[in-house]
């Protein structure tokens, strides 16, 4: 197309300025919307304010609009040129791209910077998985929160492909010596990216880590694969089981809460005590939607367990030895929160870095604002420093076994989850106050915003309320105080 467009200069394009003949320019880029303007969702009136008809509109088009706008085909055809001697400004987003507003992604990936844990291979790969995420998850992603129909499985399978679910389970064999790097949080559809096999990140390592060899040669490669799917069930309601007088079987009975996906694995009360068994959909299983503040896509169930069959060799650990099972699984499931959480802030960010800097107020960009940049120093300050700690704790869990990080990193990742989801909570805030009433309208300029004020709850709760990991991350410090210390 570029080939056919026309050149023109900025005076050809002033002449186009009545009612029959209506033309305008936005970012060096020559549109007639003689015919579209009665077709605006604003009415044509807006194309008739001062210095719009045939004028440079570009500063009014960005105070309104997303530039994705402007690529749609319904708006791309009115193009008919461009300006002669200028070019755009504003570059189309390229799958893989990293972006080059400030704090729009962490230091390691930003030009000029330098990190003490990441190397070129970790960049290389990090491209790959965005690029991967930007052309195939993306569409999926924004179609399926808002149908809230499951994630294709066509998706699941090319993840599969890629060994994609096995690199979300953290360091481990399974990895075939790939590095994990998280790129799922920059999607703006928090309920698929629960959805999209996020049961498996918390429901397949108890089977990995407390399985019999042959459950995990069973459960495991079929999970990474995408053949099958798996959840984490320890949430209310309530759960127990009895042994069959054989003692060859479990016997399951009651139910449990705000599960997500599909076969369970699920803390039960037993004789001895909190035990965890892997149970498989089947017979006497039974689920329920229910209906949350974010996508149905997520697939959030109650889920009714009546006299279930379990065979005694889907135990995982010892029986009784449920507590330890679910505590050391969920350092890994409260990290994964971490990173989704640090990462949903530093969009926002983004967000508000761009549109403060494009919208203006009473003939000033809200960027002028001393009130707004103090919100936005108080917003970087809270992602930087998320992202520092995560880091760390992320550069200790790959130098530690499963057994040391259970021992040394449960209070210090509930403190870290506590910190970057309450951090998220005042981001998610400070951001719709900066977009106003954008901020809450799940379309247009503020989406991404509106998203992320009304699911950030989520990831305050699951894995622990805040309150309760900052309880722990405390207790566990008051437990490793040396018995000499003094002021």
């Amino acid at each position: 197309m570029a080939s056919e467009l026309k050149q023109f200069t900025r005076e050809d394009v002033a002449k186009h300025n009545r009612e029959d003949d209506l033309w305008i320019v936005v970012d060096a880029k020559v549109y007639d919307v003689t015919k579209f303007k009665n077709l605006h969702p604003g009415g044509a009136s807006v194309f008739f304010e001062e210095d719009i008809a045939g004028q440079d509109a570009t500063e009014v088009f960005y105070g309104l609009h997303r530039h994705e706008v402007l690529l749609r085909p319904q708006y791309a055809r009115l193009q008919i040129g461009t300006i002669e001697g200028e070019k755009s400004l504003v570059v189309n987003k390229v799958p893989g791209m990293i972006s080059q507003v400030p704090y729009a992604e962490p230091t390691w990936l930003s030009k000029g910077y330098y990190s003490p844990y990441h190397k070129e291979s970790h960049r290389r790969f990090q491209r790959e998985v965005r690029k991967f995420m930007d052309e195939i998850v993306l569409p999926d992603a924004l179609l399926h929160e808002e149908d809230g129909k499951r994630p294709s499985l066509s998706v699941i399978q090319k993840m599969a492909d890629l060994n994609l679910h096995a690199m979300r389970m953290g360091p481990g064999k399974h990895l075939k010596g790939l590095t994990l790097m998280n790129e799922f949080a920059r999607c703006p559809a928090r309920g698929y990216g629960d959805g999209l096999n996020g049961g498996q990140v918390i429901g397949l390592p108890p089977v990995m880590n407390f399985g019999t060899p042959a459950l995990r040669e069973r459960v495991v490669k079929d999970v990474l694969s995408g053949n099958k799917f798996i959840c984490l069930a320890i949430s209310e309601a309530f759960a127990g089981s009895d042994k069959t007088e054989d003692g060859k079987f479990w016997i399951v009975n009651g139910t449990k809460k705000w599960i997500t996906n599909g076969t369970f694995t699920v803390g039960c009360n037993t004789e001895n005590g909190i035990t965890v068994i892997l149970i498989e959909r089947g017979d006497g299983v039974e689920t329920k939607s229910i209906k949350t503040s974010y996508s149905p896509t997520a697939g959030t169930a109650y889920i009714t367990f009546e006299n279930v069959k379990v065979p005694v060799e889907n135990t995982l650990g010892p029986e009784g030895g449920g507590v330890f099972v679910i505590l050391s699984n969920f350092n890994h499931e409260r990290w994964v929160m971490c990173c989704s959480s640090s990462r949903s802030q530093r969009l926002a960010v983004e967000e508000c870095l761009k549109w403060v800097t494009q919208r203006k107020a009473f003939g000033k960009p809200l960027s002028s604002q001393a009130v707004i940049r103090n919100k936005l120093a108080q917003m970087i300050t809270r992602v930087e420093s998320a992202q520092s700690w995560l880091e760390n704790i992320t550069h200790q869990m790959n130098n530690m076994n499963y057994k040391q990080q259970a021992q040394s990193l449960a209070g210090p990742i509930a403190l870290l989850k506590m910190y970057c989801t309450s951090s998220a909570q005042d981001t998610a805030r400070d951001a719709v106050q900066i977009f106003g009433g954008r901020g809450i309208t799940k379309t247009g300029m503020g989406r991404a915003i509106e998203h992320l004020h009304r699911v950030v709850p989520f990831d305050a709760l699951l894995g622990g309320a805040e309150d309760v990991l900052a309880d722990l991350g405390v207790r566990q410090a008051l437990k490793g105080m040396p018995k000499d210390a003094r002021l």
